[in-house]
């Protein structure tokens, strides 16, 4: 099986930004410790550092009244978390968590007021509900204030029928949460359970599809009995947590940034851009990639550099990948193959990768082609004199096969010629003779073909299709490299 050499398969550095989380503590008995452990536990990690960067504050807390309460008064609570929330934003936390129902209901008073992001517990489960349980009846077991405020009837919309216990058994959940023998001061668990399967059993009658928590310090009680209890019962804090980490994850994806240099040729961009949005998973605008073009078909031409009777290129694509750079590009992809012939000089000088078109090319056959030796190479007379093609498959243990002068002539009259790609033509001549040099390679033993420049998968390739061509293009192996890089970020 041939492997593609280490030097072409070292890792891009890519610097991802960190993330800085604070998990408010202290309004539940176990609440934030239970969002904090079940954070960690959820975070998909290669190593100790791929964790996610939270800090924990918790402080006393007192309250005159309990939620239980018809005269319960939250003003403690919202000075307490506020005063929280300052002391993470002192700290130059980006995003806070806050485990705790009761202060949804006045978080639009303190967000204004703080440089965090927020993210409510009740951010996470809307659009949980909505994805899963869409139009279902929702029994919601949560505090007297909660309830009597209609918190969820006015988050909810009218999307759900709710459902509440019976005010007798409203009345046992109050005590088992907020009562002498509790949750919150610790007592019997195994009655508590027992009140709260009761609870639920009466949500089961009335009709719920399924059952909320509405308070942070249970879901992992009712976990304990919910092979008890007919209906799914929601655990409020896993999904309070996987959220938290999908939102630092969406923040980096969404802040990634693909630089590409554009405009060699003009075409060929436009058919990269394309790529890129084909291969990016997405379902609305938003979920698409940020990408910023240097588009500047000015850049001597590659080629004839290569072959001594023209300008040299390097300052004007060191421009443009510098300015791309400058842009707050995370990556680079130059999609011209023969520009690659500069990238090692040119990378030295940047702190962005450049994502190596050839590189991937061979990490793309040794992966998706093992079997085969030979490789043909459709290219340019400058890609093919710089034999960047045949030392990146022969450091593969791999040979590349290239046309003679006659069908190298040909290639170039399909890519240059006046009815050529470059001349904005794609079939007729140009497909005829790129069908020409196809059949060229594959009779010298050729067991794919390369479209080693560029503009020729624009190309029509009906022909060769027929014919049975195995034809790889390396803009569709570089897009689909840099949406992967994104999808990592």
């Amino acid at each position: 099986m041939s492997m593609a050499p280490k030097s072409q398969l070292k890792q891009e550095v890519i610097s991802r930004p960190k993330l800085r989380y604070a998990v408010i503590g202290g309004l539940g008995a176990v609440a934030g410790a239970d969002i904090l452990h079940r954070i960690v536990k959820s975070t998909p990690v290669k190593s100790d550092n791929d964790h996610l960067d939270i800090a924990f504050v918790q402080r006393p807390f007192f309250e005159e009244t309990t939620p239980n309460q018809d005269n319960y008064d939250p003003t403690a609570r919202k000075f307490y978390i506020y005063d929280c929330l300052k002391e993470m934003d002192k700290d130059q936390r980006d995003i806070a968590l806050l485990p705790c129902f009761i202060s949804q209901t006045f978080l639009h008073e303190i967000a204004p007021e703080v440089n965090l992001h927020i993210l409510g517990i009740v951010d996470a489960i809307i659009p949980y509900l909505e994805k899963n349980f869409r139009g279902k009846t929702i029994g919601i077991l949560t505090s007297n204030y909660v309830r009597n405020i209609k918190y969820f009837e006015n988050k909810f919309n009218g999307l759900y029928n709710i459902l509440y216990p019976s005010d007798e058994n409203q009345e046992l959940l109050m005590n088992s949460v907020y009562g002498e023998g509790g949750v919150k001061s610790g007592g019997d668990f195994d009655q508590i359970k027992t009140d709260f399967q009761l609870v639920c059993e009466d949500l089961v009658e009335q009709g719920a599809d399924i059952i909320l928590p509405g308070f942070t310090d249970i879901p992992s009680l009712l976990e304990q009995i919910s092979y008890q209890v007919p209906i799914e019962i929601l655990n409020s804090n896993q999904i309070y947590a996987e959220y938290a980490i999908k939102f630092a994850t969406k923040i980096r994806h969404s802040s990634f940034k693909i630089g590409v240099v554009g405009g060699i040729g003009p075409a060929a961009t436009i058919d990269f851009l394309t790529k890129i949005v084909k291969n990016t998973p997405a379902e609305i605008d938003q979920d698409h990639l940020k990408i910023v073009v240097e588009q500047n078909p000015q850049i001597p031409d590659r080629t004839a550099n290569i072959l001594g009777d023209g300008d040299d290129p390097t300052i004007a694509l060191y421009s443009c990948c510098k300015k791309l750079e400058q842009g707050g590009a995370n990556i680079i992809a130059i999609p011209c193959n023969t520009a690659h012939a500069y990238v090692t000089r040119i990378q030295q000088h940047l702190s962005v990768p450049i994502i190596n078109m050839l590189s991937e090319m061979v990490q793309y056959v040794c992966d998706n082609h093992p079997k085969v030796k030979n490789i043909g190479l459709l290219a340019t007379t400058g890609t093919i004199s710089s034999e960047l093609y045949q030392n990146a498959f022969k450091a593969a243990g791999l040979n590349v096969i290239v046309p003679n002068q006659a069908y190298q002539a040909k290639v170039m009259e399909a890519i240059y010629g006046e009815e050529g790609v470059k001349a904005g033509f794609t079939s007729g001549k140009c497909e005829e003779l790129i069908h020409s040099a196809c059949k060229h390679l594959y009779h010298a033993k050729a067991e794919l073909v390369i479209l080693g420049c560029t503009e020729l998968p624009l190309i029509s390739t009906k022909i060769m299709n027929k014919d049975g061509f195995v034809l790889l293009d390396p803009t569709e192996v570089l897009a689909e490299k840099c949406v992967k890089l994104a999808s990592e970020f």
